[in-house]
């Protein structure tokens, strides 16, 4: 027993002694880490907001209801809101089956989720160019049946889904494994259907992950630029996103222009990483108050 009571009160001196340091060591690594965020995070962020602003609000304005500007900003939302829907369906059903059921190629399809983090956007481009490409594998059947996708906006929409497939999905596989099947099996014992499962048991216990990956989603979907700059063409007021819409002005020297609608890119990120903060503190809230019922 005095022993015992021995080697716990050790444990806790050396876990004390090695999750404590000294002030200096503290101040220095506080200190590093703000110098690295305002060199790398706040002083690009002023940058383009000043160079966005330069010369006056008149000529930000002018550059942001350009028609060029407008249809990217249309093209860019419409890309989003088809991808984003389509990657929640496919993540929640993907993250159900492979959390909830045993079958031959799991580790396959967790593969396959995972290939847009490997592959990189640019090869991602050039292969929808291989398959739907007018040298590409039904390339000559979209010609005979006037369909274009390689240079029009299916081709765009094809590359933001396949870019941002991941995000739900990942988010959803662990909660779900860390869930457990004993609710959904209550529920089923209860007379419950799968959809009632579904809505009811399933997604209630998963919502803030659910919708922390369909905003990592849309934010990807909006500034993505490697996959859709392969696919786009890059037809002025036709196939440009903002993200492509910035290189042509920056690359015509347009730099105030540049600047407005990268300007917009970047409200839309601090946007992201707002809502992205609120729902990690609403999740972290929800398993405070779990967690406090349970001991209760």
């Amino acid at each position: 027993m005095h022993q015992t009571q021995f080697q716990q009160y050790h444990g806790k001196v050396a876990l004390k002694r090695a999750t404590s340091e000294p002030p200096w060591v503290r101040r220095l690594l506080l200190a590093l880490a703000f110098a690295f965020l305002g060199l790398f995070l706040l002083l690009p962020l002023a940058a383009v907001f000043s160079e966005a602003l330069r010369k006056g609000w008149d000529v930000y304005l002018a550059a942001i209801t350009e028609s060029d500007a407008v249809s990217a900003m249309q093209l860019t939302l419409i890309a989003a809101l088809i991808a984003v829907p389509l990657n929640l369906v496919f993540g929640v059903a993907a993250a159900w089956a492979i959390a909830k059921f045993e079958f031959k190629g799991k580790s396959f399809l967790i593969t396959l989720i995972d290939l847009p983090f490997a592959v990189s956007p640019v090869i991602a481009g050039l292969i929808f160019v291989l398959i739907f490409g007018l040298q590409g594998w039904f390339g000559e059947w979209l010609i005979d049946h006037d369909i274009k996708v390689v240079f029009a906006v299916p081709g765009i929409v094809l590359a933001t889904i396949f870019v941002t497939f991941p995000f739900v999905a990942r988010e959803l596989i662990p909660l779900m494994q860390a869930q457990g099947k004993e609710e959904e099996e209550a529920a089923l014992v209860l007379g419950a259907s799968g959809w009632k499962m579904l809505w009811h048991v399933t997604l209630p216990n998963v919502k803030w992950g659910l919708i922390y990956g369909v905003i990592l989603t849309n934010a990807r979907a909006m500034g993505e630029f490697g996959a859709v700059s392969v696919v786009s063409g890059h037809i002025r007021g036709l196939t440009n996103t903002m993200p492509l819409h910035v290189e042509i002005l920056y690359n015509e020297y347009n730099y105030a222009a540049a600047f407005a609608v990268a300007s917009l890119l970047t409200l839309l990120a601090l946007v992201t990483l707002i809502l992205k903060t609120y729902v990690e503190w609403q999740a972290s809230q929800s398993a405070a108050d779990n967690e406090q019922e349970v001991t209760v």
